[in-house]
């Protein structure tokens, strides 16, 4: 049950563009925030961040809140979206990782036995050990006022791929053999890194945030039968740790890169909302959806450095498309790359503002 004090309770971010966007509903406004907002983009946050390391400024509650608000003020978006990295559960649980500048995360030592997995899932992770980010969160939503604040988690094919390979990969070969290799390993992984990234989410939204979005970066490397039998159930599980939640009203986003063909298996892996990357248009993935779910995307993050009349059409295009669907919060069709012009993302924002929902 959501706390009293919580801004669904309230009623600060109930009313909301994006929570009534998130509920299949079209405001007078079209919502619009940026995966990947708060980060290298921007110059205040490559201050606030200087001679920090990636992971410990997301557990220092005081900068990760600070580096969460700055595009908020900076762009004027309909959300925030919390400060961290997708493996900061795993951390706090106990996992060796650290992210390396130019490289990403890198493990101790790769998962791929089942007395590997025996001994990541001794590892829970603990109230005590999440109070870092409860604290971050709460910060930030008292700072936020009537804009909500988004939560987010790391799918967990996307973690289990990373513990499986030891750090990032292009192919994902090892993880995929494993989950064919030895189908019970790799379900153990899963519904570990499941309950990990559940946990997290729940963590944020208990301390404030008003709707969660499930990251799965490296999904687009499966086909629709492997992602249905051995990734959508672990999928499914990360959510289910909403489920009392979404009766108050925290909607959840499944976002992935390269999943055209997944968009109905993680629609209903338990997602209210859909988020489509750059690479299908809008309307073609309402028709998949059948019509009934709403969207978030999906602006081509490339088109950031084209000129203004490029990015401009098309920008109007997504939001023509968009319209097919029951509700649509405009984004990115990926994450915000660092070398972009902040101005220019104002701009957008401005841009879909003007917008008929």
């Amino acid at each position: 049950m959501l706390p009293s004090s919580h801004p669904l309770s309230d009623g600060r971010t109930r009313n909301s563009a994006l929570v009534r966007a998130f509920s299949g509903d079209r405001p007078e406004r079209l919502p619009v925030w940026f995966m990947r907002q708060a980060g290298r983009s921007l110059p205040e946050y490559r201050a606030s961040r200087a001679g920090t390391a990636m992971l410990d400024a997301c557990l220092d509650p005081a900068l990760a809140s600070e580096i969460t608000l700055q595009p908020v003020r900076r762009h004027g978006v309909d959300a925030a979206v919390f400060f961290s990295d997708i493996v900061v559960p795993l951390r706090l649980a106990g996992v060796d990782v650290e992210i390396r500048p130019g490289v990403g995360p890198v493990f101790g030592s790769p998962v791929r036995t089942a007395d590997d997995v025996a001994r990541l899932r001794e590892r829970t992770l603990t109230d005590e050990a999440l109070a870092p980010v409860a604290e971050a969160v709460a910060r930030t939503v008292a700072e936020l006022g009537g804009t909500p604040l988004i939560g987010f988690g790391g799918a967990p094919f996307t973690l289990a791929a990373y513990l499986v390979e030891g750090g990032p990969s292009r192919d994902h070969l090892a993880a995929r053999t494993l989950m064919h290799a030895d189908p019970e390993t790799w379900r153990g992984l899963t519904e570990w890194a499941a309950d990990v990234t559940g946990t997290f989410m729940r963590a944020q939204v208990l301390a404030g945030a008003s709707a969660a979005q499930l990251f799965d970066s490296w999904a687009g490397s499966l086909g629709l039968a492997d992602y249905v039998a051995r990734v959508a159930p672990a999928s499914a599980r990360a959510l289910a740790h909403l489920d009392d939640l979404a009766a108050e009203g925290v909607r959840r986003v499944h976002f992935g890169t390269g999943t055209s063909e997944l968009l109905v298996a993680m629609r209903d892996a338990g997602a209210d909302v859909v988020g489509v990357d750059y690479r299908l248009p809008l309307d073609e993935a309402n028709r998949r959806l059948g019509g009934s779910t709403p969207l978030q995307g999906n602006i081509d993050p490339a088109l950031l450095g084209a000129p203004w009349p490029v990015l401009e059409a098309h920008v109007r295009d997504v939001v023509a498309r968009g319209a097919a669907a029951p509700a649509h919060v405009v984004n990115l069709g990926h994450g915000v790359p660092p070398d972009t012009d902040p101005t220019v993302l104002t701009r957008v924002v401005e841009l879909v503002h003007t917008l008929r929902p």
